[in-house]
C-alpha cells in the first residue's frame, strides 16, 4: 500500500530544525519552541504507528519512480515502532534539555542540531534503499558529532575525535560492503536484493559482504571486539545528550544488523555462529566493565554494551521466538537506557557528581523521587513483572529450544551481573550516610532551584517512567506487537510485495 503518511516524522524534523535555524540566539523561544516541535513529532509517529498497524506496510516512491529504480521508503511494523519510540525518547530529551544544558551551548545551535539528529534516526528506519540508509547514517554522524562537541571543553573534544574516527571507519567499512554487494546483485533497493542475491554463484563473496556489514554495523551497534569507542566517549557531553546517544544511537546499528541479517542474508548458516559467539563475548563485557566502574555514567555505558550482546543473540538465532525476544528487548532498552542518563544527569544536579564512592544518602533526603528513581533500575535488571523480564523470558525459551547453552548461561551471567552493579549502585548513591567531601562551590544544585526548574528536571524521568510500567504490566501487548514484528521479519514476504508490487 501506499500512503505519505509514513515521510511525515521526517518532514516535521526537517520543518522544524530549519525554522530553529533563524532563531539562532533566542535561547528561551528554541525551548519552547523545541518542546512543542517533539510533542507534534509524538502526535505525528502515534499516528504514523497505529495506520501501520491497522493498514499494513505503506510505501512511498519518491518521485513516483516505482522500485527498484527510485528512492524509497518503507513503513512496516519495525520501522513504525523505532519511529514512535524515537518520538517518545526525543520528546523526554527536549524538555530535559531546556534545564540541563547550559545556555552558553544552546547558542550554538543545539535543538536544531537535535531536530537534525532525530531526523537522520527517522530516516534510516523507514528507508528502504541500502544506499539511502548510508547517507541518513552520515546524517546522524555529522548531527551526534556537533552535539557531542558543543561547549569545546576538552574531554568532549577527546571524546567527539574518537567517536567520530571509529564511526567514519565503520561508515567507509559499511560503503565497501555497498560496492561489494552492488556488483553482486546490481541493485539497491533492500526488497531487490533480497529476491536477487539468492541467485548469486558466487556464495563466497555474499558471504564476505556480510561480514563487511557486519563489522560496519558492528562498530555502531558496540558489540564486541568493536566497542571501546563507546565509553570513551559517551561520558563526555551533557546527560541529556548521553541520554539520547545511549537510547538511540546504538540501537540504530542494531535496527540495520535486524534488516539486513533477516531480509537479505537470512539464509546464510555462517553468520548465525559468528553472531552468536560474538553476542556473547559482547554481554561478557560489557558485564566485566560495567562491575569495575565507579562513575555511575559510565556503568551504564557498559550496560548499553552488554544488553545489546542479549538482541545480537537473539537475531543469531533467527526463530520466531528469539526475533520476538529481540524487538521487546529493543523496546525496553530505548526506554530505559535514555531514562537511565537521564537519571544521571539529575543526581549530577543534586550532589555534583556521578562517582559512586562521592555519593549517598539520596534515600534519606529524598525519599519520594528515589523511588521513582528505583523503578527504571530495577526495570533495567528485569524483576518481575517490570519490562526487563518478558523479553529474557522469550530469549531464554529460544535459547533453549536451539540447544544453544552457551548463550543461556550468557544471559544468565548478563542479568546476574546486572543484578550485582544496580544493588551496589544503589547502596552506594541511595542507602549510604553521604561521605564528607568537598563540593563544587560554583554550582546550582538541584535544592536551589525554583518549583518549574525542578519540574522540568523530574517531569521527563517520570513520563519515560511511565512509559517503561506501562511496557512491564501492558507486557501482553508488546508481546503480540513483537510477535507480529518479529513474524514479518522471518517471513518477508509481505515487505518484498508491497515494496515491489508483486
Amino acid at each position: 500500500m501506499t500512503n505519505d503518511i509514513i515521510i511525515l516524522p521526517l518532514v516535521v524534523h526537517l520543518f522544524f530544525s530549519i525554522v530553529l535555524m533563524f532563531f539562532w540566539n533566542k535561547v528561551d523561544f528554541q525551548k519552547i519552541f523545541s518542546v512543542v516541535a517533539n510533542f507534534i513529532a509524538l502526535l505525528v509517529a502515534i499516528w504514523v504507528f497505529i495506520f501501520v498497524y491497522n493498514n499494513g506496510t505503506q510505501v512511498v516512491q519518491s518521485g513516483n519512480w516505482e522500485a527498484p529504480f527510485g528512492i524509497v521508503f518503507v513503513g512496516d511494523m519495525l520501522a513504525a515502532t523505532l519511529v514512535l519510540l524515537t518520538a517518545i525518547a526525543g520528546f523526554a530529551v527536549s524538555i530535559f534539555s531546556t534545564i540541563s544544558v547550559i545556555r552558553a551551548r544552546l547558542r550554538f545551535g543545539y535543538f536544531s542540531v537535535f531536530h537534525f539528529l532525530l531526523l537522520g534516526l527517522n530516516g534510516a528506519f523507514l528507508t528502504g534503499d541500502i544506499f539511502n540508509l548510508y547517507v541518513w547514517f552520515e546524517i546522524i554522524i555529522i548531527s551526534s558529532f556537533v552535539l557531542i562537541s558543543i561547549g569545546g571543553e576538552k574531554n568532549q573534544l577527546e571524546g567527539a575525535v574518537k567517536y567520530f574516527a571509529l564511526n567514519f571507519f565503520a561508515s567507509m567499512i559499511f560503503l565497501t560492503a555497498l560496492g561489494v554487494l552492488y556488483g553482486l546483485v546490481g541493485t539497491l533497493n533492500m526488497a531487490d536484493i533480497s529476491l536477487k542475491i539468492a541467485e548469486v554463484q558466487n556464495r563466497n563473496l555474499v558471504e564476505i559482504s556480510a561480514v563487511l556489514f557486519l563489522v560496519g554495523f558492528g562498530i555502531k551497534s558496540a558489540i564486541f571486539p568493536l566497542y571501546f569507542w563507546l565509553p570513551a566517549s559517551y561520558h563526555t557531553p551533557p546527560s541529556a545528550v548521553s541520554a539520547i546517544f545511549a537510547g538511540l544511537l546504538t540501537k540504530v546499528g542494531v535496527y540495520a544488523l535486524i534488516r539486513v541479517f533477516t531480509l537479505i542474508y537470512g539464509g546464510e548458516g555462517f553468520l548465525s555462529i559468528l553472531l552468536l559467539t560474538l553476542a556473547i563475548m559482547t554481554i561478557f563485557s560489557g558485564g566485566v566493565g560495567a562491575i569495575i566502574q565507579n562513575n555511575m555514567k559510565k556503568v551504564f555505558m557498559y550496560f548499553i554494551i552488554c544488553h545489546i550482546g542479549f538482541m545480537i543473540g537473539g537475531l543469531a538465532l533467527f526463530t520466531e521466538v528469539a526475533m520476538a525476544g529481540v524487538i521487546f528487548y529493543l523496546i525496553h532498552d530505548i526506554i530505559i537506557k535514555t531514562n537511565l542518563f537521564l537519571i544521571s544527569g539529575l543526581i549530577y544536579r543534586i550532589k555534583g557528581t556521578t562517582n559512586m564512592k562521592k555519593l549517598g544518602g539520596l534515600y534519606a533526603n529524598y525519599p519520594k523521587l528515589s523511588l521513582l528513581l528505583a523503578i527504571p533500575l530495577f526495570s533495567l535488571i528485569g524483576i518481575p513483572p517490570l519490562s526487563g523480564y518478558w523479553p529474557k523470558i522469550s530469549l531464554i525459551l529460544a535459547s533453549f529450544n536451539a540447544e544453544e547453552y552457551w548463550f543461556f548461561g550468557a544471559l544468565i551471567f548478563g542479568s546476574l551481573i546486572t543484578l550485582i552493579v544496580i544493588a551496589k549502585l544503589w547502596s552506594e548513591v541511595f542507602w549510604k550516610d553521604q561521605p564528607k567531601i568537598n563540593f563544587p562551590e560554583k554550582f546550582i544544585y538541584f535544592d536551589q532551584l525554583r518549583i518549574g526548574q525542578k519540574f522540568t528536571f523530574i517531569f521527563p524521568i517520570a513520563f519515560l517512567t511511565f512509559v517503561t510500567l506501562y511496557i512491564g504490566f501492558g507486557a501482553e501487548h508488546i508481546q503480540q506487537l513483537s510477535q507480529r514484528i518479529a513474524s514479518e521479519l522471518i517471513n518477508n514476504e509481505l515487505y518484498i510485495d508491497a515494496v515491489l508490487k508483486r
